[in-house]
């Protein structure tokens, strides 16, 4: 039996990624969309800025390393552009009350909205895991509340730039509607 010609190997084009998007899209784009991730203009324009990154991790150590140089300025700002967790939809009264309580109670000791990390927790469980996080950081005096949230800061902001970067979608596209209220396109927490 005789074989037929062989075919020339065929290379696949390079189709972009996510972080190819994100290196060569334009500065004011890259930058509303950091904004919308870490929620401060002096870490989104120091991402910004040293772009190309040679890979998503690179990256994340990178927003890891200027979250931990943030002054208290710069936290205050992230903060201000933070939101509530959203309640599942079947959440009972109840449950809301106690948690308007206890998120009232922290912005009364410490002047900024509770902020936490919660991964990949099933909806379920975030109320439980909310209401423990406030209760347990409400014991907190300022200080070691200002290193906790800044850490919590960091971990949603590597989160959603997780989401941005691998496969939530390509950097280009635009971050949720900004308006005058809110300013960081953010879900209205309050």
């Amino acid at each position: 039996m005789t074989r037929g010609p062989t075919l020339a190997a065929h290379r696949l084009p390079h189709l972009p990624t996510p972080l190819d998007a994100f290196n060569t899209a334009p500065d004011d784009e890259v930058g509303a969309l950091l904004l919308y991730c870490l929620r401060s203009l002096r870490w989104s324009r120091r991402l910004a800025d040293h772009r190309p990154y040679p890979d998503v991790e690179s990256l994340l150590a990178a927003a890891d390393e200027a979250a931990y140089d943030l002054s208290p300025a710069d936290l205050a700002e992230a903060l201000a552009g933070e939101f509530l967790p959203e309640l599942p939809e079947d959440t009972y009264s109840a449950a809301h009350t106690a948690l308007t309580a206890a998120h009232a109670a922290y912005e009364a000791k410490f002047g900024h909205v509770f902020v936490i990390h919660l991964g990949d927790m099933p909806p379920g469980e975030s109320l439980d895991r909310v209401l423990e996080g406030i209760r347990s950081r409400l014991t907190n005096d300022p200080e070691e509340e200002r290193v906790v949230t800044a850490e919590e800061l960091r971990r949603l902001a590597r989160g959603r730039l997780l989401i941005l970067l691998r496969g939530a979608g390509q950097c280009s596209s635009a971050p949720p509607p900004r308006d005058a209220n809110n300013p960081h396109g953010a879900a209205p927490g309050r």
